[in-house]
């Protein structure tokens, strides 16, 4: 995949290692649902970000709309539960988020997701993430975000409410929990400003799609 990132100029490192999850701040959302916001968790993001647009074996999918069949606009990749991470420090991500929120969620994360979003025109539509358990039990998505910032809004799934806008990229990290796959809804917009490519890592427990 070519890819050009413009660096952040907060983010000037050579060292691709993880901060402290203390700062997490939450926002209740209603509903039993909450979002903790963590920006630049990650240091090195530009370098990540690097690696795993060269390293990992990115995939373009087609899905059947309608009568049409459409290309999904990013590309995707994913790690299962005993599969290698295609870097060491998304697996120490994924043992502090483990840690970090085991009294909450009574489980780990064991599951990795990418999507590349390559310029504005890729995006993600409204959805929750309610294949497999998600669709009846409380849970946890976690997202941790390298490369230029995109929006991720989110907004009640009756629609009705406020949307919420949190701007993700660069080692950001917000992680959805409580009842928010069932009860709120989440996206990335299409955008028409100038933006470079970001790299999400969605890390979520067993049987949570």
């Amino acid at each position: 995949m070519s890819t050009h990132l413009q660096g952040s100029l907060f983010d000037q490192t050579d060292e691709v290692r993880l901060g402290p999850l203390g700062g997490l701040g939450r926002t209740e959302l209603g509903s039993g649902a909450w979002i903790d916001v963590l920006p630049g968790w990650l240091s090195g993001a530009d370098i990540l970000f690097e690696r795993l647009a060269s390293d990992v074996p990115w995939r373009a999918e087609q899905r059947k709309m309608y009568d049409h069949v459409v290309a999904v606009p990013r590309l995707l990749a994913f790690y299962g539960v005993h599969a290698p991470l295609p870097h060491p420090v998304l697996a120490e991500a994924r043992t502090a988020l483990s840690r970090h929120y085991a009294g909450e969620l009574g489980e780990p994360f064991t599951t990795a997701g990418l999507c590349c979003y390559r310029d504005g025109r890729d995006s993600v539509a409204w959805h929750g993430d309610r294949i497999g358990r998600g669709a009846r039990e409380n849970t946890m998505v976690a997202i941790l975000s390298v490369g230029a910032p995109r929006d991720l809004l989110l907004r009640p799934a009756d629609g009705g409410g406020t949307t919420v806008r949190r701007p993700l990229g660069h080692g950001d990290l917000i992680v959805m929990g409580g009842s928010c796959q069932r009860t709120w809804e989440h996206c990335v917009p299409k955008t028409s400003r100038a933006t470079g490519p970001r790299i999400s890592i969605q890390f979520r427990p067993r049987g949570v799609r």
